[in-house]
């Protein structure tokens, strides 16, 4: 039986505090979860206020690396769109540092327009965007890479650098682990292949996550690259409780059906749950980035960890 590691997905921007992140993120660390993930968005999205506001991805990051000691840390994805890459570069390095080397690095192309412009963000088309996705992802490692001493310099379209002392290094050897996600047929893939150490597939049903797994797995060998080399992962929303009741209850808490939930995500008792991850593990995805939606019921972290988890192992 193919097995698979949990992570915790959350999307701050929805509504949630430092506070609130820190209590999940500490709280998934107790309960042995791998990793405490977070979207980097600055608007929240479907009618809800969003209240507090938003909080910063790596400045709340590197805080939550001061207050853990075990679980892994990331972002799933950070948009190239809000940062240069090098002091992007420089933000994660020492996020990775100050962690102890438990950074996961998600960069995307970034997407959602309406937060752009709600803070005064440049948001060209899409090839461009891609475009920049791909030189940030080569100034970035190479930052990285650059042995110390040397310097680092890169002519590109969007983005020049001369000279750069490269510094500071991340904590982990050679860099941090590289997540790229989605899905896109050519350019995705491509990046993927590159510079990637894994490839994402958010919210999406089974068939699809395998179809995107294929094409990625064929970019490989397109390419020359193993296959092997990447961890395939999926994204999901969970809503899980110890009876129908309970289940109902979450899902109510959430605005959301529970019948549509168990189409489009991981909803039900513990052995539903397990049993539609299960269907992922078996196309391939070794981990699964799990959203809870309700980031106060802790409770329900536990009740995953405890009656889902055992069961995916």
């Amino acid at each position: 039986m193919a097995s698979m590691k949990l992570r915790v997905f959350t999307e701050p921007q929805q509504g949630a505090d430092y506070e609130t992140l820190l209590a999940v993120a500490k709280t998934a660390e107790d309960l042995g979860y791998e990793a405490f993930f977070r979207s980097d968005h600055y608007l929240a999205m479907g009618g809800v206020d969003g209240l507090p506001g938003p909080t910063d991805t790596w400045i709340t990051l590197g805080a939550i690396a001061r207050e853990t000691s075990r679980i892994r840390l990331g972002t799933l994805v950070t948009s190239a769109t809000f940062r240069y890459p090098g002091p992007l570069a420089v933000a994660v390095a020492q996020v990775d540092r100050m962690s102890g080397g438990r950074v996961d690095f998600g960069l995307g192309a970034g997407w959602f327009e309406a937060e752009h412009k709600a803070y005064a963000l440049p948001f060209p088309p899409v090839g461009e965007r891609f475009d920049r996705l791909e030189e940030q992802l080569e100034i970035i490692t190479g930052l990285w890479g650059t042995p110390e001493g040397e310097t680092y310099s890169f002519d590109g379209k969007h983005y020049q650098i001369v000279d750069s002392p490269a510094l500071p290094k991340p904590a982990q050897s050679s860099r941090p682990p590289i997540v790229i996600g989605g899905k896109g047929k050519k350019r995705t893939p491509a990046l993927t292949v590159k510079y990637a150490d894994e490839f994402n597939v958010p919210f999406d049903s089974v068939e699809a996550v395998k179809a995107q797994f294929d094409v990625v797995r064929e970019a490989c060998e397109q390419a020359g690259r193993d296959p092997k080399e990447l961890v395939f992962s999926a994204a999901q929303i969970v809503v899980c409780g110890k009876d129908d009741a309970e289940v109902a209850r979450r899902a109510a808490a959430v605005g959301r059906d529970v019948e549509e939930l168990k189409q489009n995500g991981a909803c039900g008792t513990p052995d539903e749950v397990a049993a539609k991850l299960r269907q992922y593990a078996e196309v391939g995805a070794e981990r699964a980035y799990l959203q809870f939606l309700d980031l106060s019921d802790l409770d329900h972290l536990a009740l995953v960890a405890e009656q889902v988890a055992p069961q995916l192992a």
